[in-house]
This record gives structure tokens, sequence and C-alpha cells, in this order.
């Protein structure tokens, strides 16, 4: 009798419960439908609004407005206000979302500058084994016309849509050389052109050392052909080079990672407001190593792509991290096809690694009062545990197990590095040597570098200092306030002790500038895989890696559960 009363009460409860909660969720129903509807309303009002804007212009604007051009900056303009990766791609740019997820284009495959001041575009960087390299075209090249037409004065742009075209298509390209009385014209036979996800990989010290530059299509395949052929020629462990590198497709970083681990190994979970943006990826190959030490090379421009492979190889414990924390893109994006064939590049989701984490930097959905959105601060991350127990941390990308510090460069090279003087020296200094040493043992004489300071010097370049800028706005904020009397002679002093002296930061910083020189001369000879050779002589980020490599017990600690 008891327990049927107890239950008759339990059963009288839990029937007021049940209207109690069905009449909450028709409430909830009705605030959600009321809340769609609202969304949907202001959607339709804002559209309407806009196209009578546009219709508006159209028809009383003083001057005829394009409707392409019009709408495509109105739509650019709305997309800046989400996130940087959230792209529309209309028809005539899809060559370039193409390229961007393949590699591949079809053109000359080379590398070209525009020079402030100069009225023709130049040849920067022709690639290695492709048509412009061939044919005969060459770095300091000036572009004088392309099938016959005056490239004078056109963007470069302009330049790069005349020289792409249909693969086995014929142009002539009339240059400029320097040292050479007249004109060329030299006849190129356009090819797919594929860029070297791998640019480079060999052995150092004892160690196989691989380059990914990016994560196009197949990138997996040379980083797994790579490997099995460093293994063959005896590495001890890995360096996977991941500096630079701003990602690409999500799978082939799967794939990366299912080199080195168990086949079946959860990677990585995205997350997004619809059902389609939620997956899972799990590795799906047999590894082709799992024990290897393991060495990854990251810096501030390692991103997306490069941070799942880096953070989920440090969640699993099977790799150690070295070198600068990286960029915080945990962000994924998917093409939408539109109308008239255009693409949108959306983002529709976040990714989560191993441990369980995010790295995303920034919080696009929170932006101050001048619309900037806000960095996520290190006090709100959390901790997460890598398989072993070592503690991680989301936002803000992966912070490497090893920190190194990163070269600081000195405004003088930044400015010379934007210069035309600089290009000029290395043009008249190549058309006097045919050849040079091998890219890992060339260097400068004293001759050659007292020859560029003059170069210098007599050229136009004209460098104002980041201390003379600020004195000069001291000096201005100084006389606003109506302290600039006072303060004269001060500020003749520091003008006196902050002049600048062009030859004196020649010498001050004469090793970086001739890193750079030899590096600009070095890619006219060896190509990129020559200036990757000769980087590896100072690279400290390699050196703290092969150090991490020689000490097994160090790296066994670094990568250990903690005490």
């Amino acid at each position: 009798m008891y327990i049927f009363a107890e239950t008759s009460i339990a059963m009288k409860n839990i029937v007021k419960g049940i209207a109690l909660f069905t009449i909450l969720g028709l409430t909830s129903a009705r605030i959600w439908a009321q809340k769609t509807d609202d969304h949907n309303f202001e959607m339709a009002k804002n559209l309407e609004i806009f196209h009578e804007i546009v219709s508006e212009l159209d028809r009383f604007y003083v001057d005829t407005i394009s409707p392409g051009s019009t709408i495509e900056t109105g739509i650019q303009a709305m997309l800046r206000g989400i996130d940087p990766y959230t792209e529309y791609y209309p028809e005539k740019d899809m060559k370039d979302l193409k390229m961007m997820t393949t590699g591949k284009y079809a053109g000359i495959g080379a590398v070209i500058r525009q020079y402030t001041g100069r009225d023709y575009i130049y040849i920067d960087e022709p690639y290695e084994g492709m048509p412009a390299a061939r044919y005969g075209l060459k770095a300091g090249d000036e572009i004088l016309r392309i099938n016959g037409e005056s490239m004078k004065g056109k963007a470069s742009a302009y330049v790069s849509d005349h020289l792409r075209g249909e693969a086995d298509s014929k142009l002539t390209v009339t240059v400029r050389r320097p040292g050479v009385p007249d004109s060329l014209d030299i006849e190129v036979v356009r090819s797919v052109i594929a860029l070297p996800a791998v640019p480079y990989y060999g052995m150092y010290k004892g160690y196989g050392y691989i380059l990914l530059d990016q994560f196009t299509e197949n990138c997996s395949k040379n980083v797994m052909k790579a490997f099995v052929e460093l293994k063959e020629q005896g590495a001890k462990g890995i360096i996977l080079d991941l500096r630079g590198n701003g990602g690409g497709l999500l799978n082939e970083a799967v794939e990366i990672v299912g080199l080195f681990v168990p086949k079946g190994t959860k990677l990585v979970e995205t997350r997004g407001k619809v059902p389609q943006a939620a997956t899972t990826y799990y590795t799906q190959r047999n590894p082709i190593d799992e024990k290897m030490p393991l060495v990854v090379l990251t810096d501030d421009q390692s991103a997306s792509a490069s941070e799942i492979v880096a953070g989920s190889l440090q969640d699993l414990d099977r790799a150690v991290i070295v070198g600068v924390r990286t960029f915080g893109k945990g962000l994924v994006q998917t093409t939408r096809m539109l109308p008239f064939n255009g693409t949108l590049k959306v983002t529709t989701a976040k990714y989560y690694i191993p441990s369980g984490r995010c790295i995303q930097e920034i919080d696009y959905s929170k932006r101050n009062e001048k619309g900037q959105a806000q960095h996520i601060p290190d006090s709100l991350t959390k901790v997460f545990y890598t398989a072993a127990g070592r503690p991680v941390r989301d936002g803000g990308g992966i912070r490497p197990d090893v920190q190194c510090k990163q070269d600081t460069m000195p405004d003088i090279l930044y400015y010379l590095a934007q210069n035309v003087v600089l290009f000029d020296f290395v043009n008249d200094w190549c058309t006097r040597h045919e050849s040079i040493a091998p890219a890992g043992e060339f260097k400068l004489t004293d001759d050659d570098y007292n020859a560029f300071k003059e170069f210098v010097c007599n050229s136009e370049f004209k460098f104002e200092s980041n201390s003379g800028k600020a004195l000069e706005s001291l000096k201005k904020i100084a006389e606003r306030e109506g302290l600039a009397d006072k303060a004269q002679d001060e500020f003749k002093s520091l003008e006196s002790k902050l002049q600048y002296d062009l030859r004196n930061d020649l010498d001050v910083f004469r090793k970086d500038l001739e890193r750079v020189i030899e590096m600009e001369i070095i890619i006219r000879y060896y190509y990129q895989r020559g200036v990757v050779i000769y980087n590896m002589n100072s690279d400290r980020f390699l050196d703290e890696a092969v150090n991490i490599l020689t000490d097994r017990k160090r790296y066994d600690s670094i990568l250990s559960s903690p005490e």
C-alpha cells in the first residue's frame, strides 16, 4: 500500500512534470520560431535594401556604373567583415582558387615583380625546370612586350595574366637583359606548372630533412617518397620543416600524420553550425614508421594544415615541436558553387585536434569599437593533455615543446629588400660571373661587399630610420602642446645623435646584408633548392632539432609524461 501510494504520488508528479515540460517546450519553440522569423525578416529586408540601392545607382548616378565591379566591391567589403578566409571567386578568378588547392596552373613558371619608379615588370625568379628557365628567361630580365603588346606601365597582375594561358600554347616575350645591348625575343611554350610541395629534402648531419612548403594535392605522397629515400640513406631521425607553410588541404594533413601513427587514430574533428560541417578524420593507412624519432619545425607563419600536423603529432606525443608559436588558425573552409560559375570559399567549421583543443587565435565574432577582431588572451585559454599526460593549451596556435628565438630584421635590410637597388646590384654582379661556388660554400668577398656599399651610396636609395621618424613625431606633439621652445636644445642634441649615416649602417649590419645578397645571387644559379642548402649552414632551428635528436634521453624526456 505504501509503495503503491508513493507510486501514485510519483505518477501524479510525473504527469505534472510532463505537462510543465510540454508548456515550457512549446514556449521555447515559439521563442525559437520568433527568433528564426526575425532573422529571416532581417535577411530579406536587407537584401531588398541592397537591391534597391544598386538599382537607384544604376538609374540615377551621374556616370554609368559597372554592375559587375560595383556589386563585387560590395561583396568583398561584406566578406572582409566576417573573416579573412571567407572569399568570393568570380569565374574570372577561378584559376587562382584552383592554383591554391592544386599548386598547378598553366604558364611559364616564373615569379615577376614590380618596382616603384620603373616602367616595366621584371622576371624575379624563374622556377627550376619550368618553361621560363628552359627557354632562356633569366632573373633580371625586364619584360618589354608579350606577343608584340607593350607592357610599359602595366601592373604585375596584367602581365601575369598575359604570361599565363593554355598548356602547349606559344608566346613571345621581349626582354631587356642586363649587360646585353639589344632587346631579346624569346619564344616560350607554356606548360602546366606544378609548384613542388617538397622543394627540398636531403641528409643533414646524419638526419633526414624534409621541407614541406604547402599542403596541395598529393603532397603527402611527396613527403612519403622523401621519407623512404632518406630512411634508405641511413637517416637516424627525421626533421619535418613546416616554417612559412600557411596550410592548405586538411585531408593531406591527415595523410601526413598517418605516415607516423597507427591506422585508425583519431586526428581531427570539425564542428560547425550545420550537420554537414561535423566530420571526424581518422588515419586510413598503415604507417611507414611509428618509431623513428621525429622533430617538426614551426614558426609564426605555420598555419592551418601545418598546425594540424604539428598539433596532432604533439598531442599524440609522436614528435617534438621546435621553433616559434604558430599562427593560430583553427578554422576550416569549404567551397560552395555559385551561379555563373563563381565560387564562395566559406568558413564552415572549427577543427579540434586529438587532445580536444582548438588552436584558433582570433575570435572574429567579437570586435572592438573600430571593428577589429579580438585576440583570445592567454589568460582565457584552457589546459588540455596529450596522450602521455603533458599539458597543452588551446587558443593561440601550437606552442613548441622547445622554443627558439627568431632573428630580427634591421630596418635597413627591410627597406633594401623592397628597393630596386639590391635587385640592380645583383643583376650587375651576375652579368660578370658566369658561375659561382656550390650553394653551401658560396660567400661574398670583401671586394664584392665594398662594391655593394658604393653601389648603394651612389644610388638614389633613401632611408629614414624609425628613431628619426619618432623624433619628428615627438617634435610635432611638443609644438602642439607649447613645449617645443623649452625642449629645443634637447631636440637639437637628439637630432645630432640620431643623424642617419648610411655608410655606418652598411658596416654595422654587414653580416645580415651579406646573407641577403648571397641568397639573391645563389637563387640565380641554383634556384630555391640552392637557397635552402645555403641557409642550412646557419639555421639555429635546424641545429636545435639535431641536438634533440642526437640526445635521445632528452628527446624521450620531452615526450614522456610529467612527474
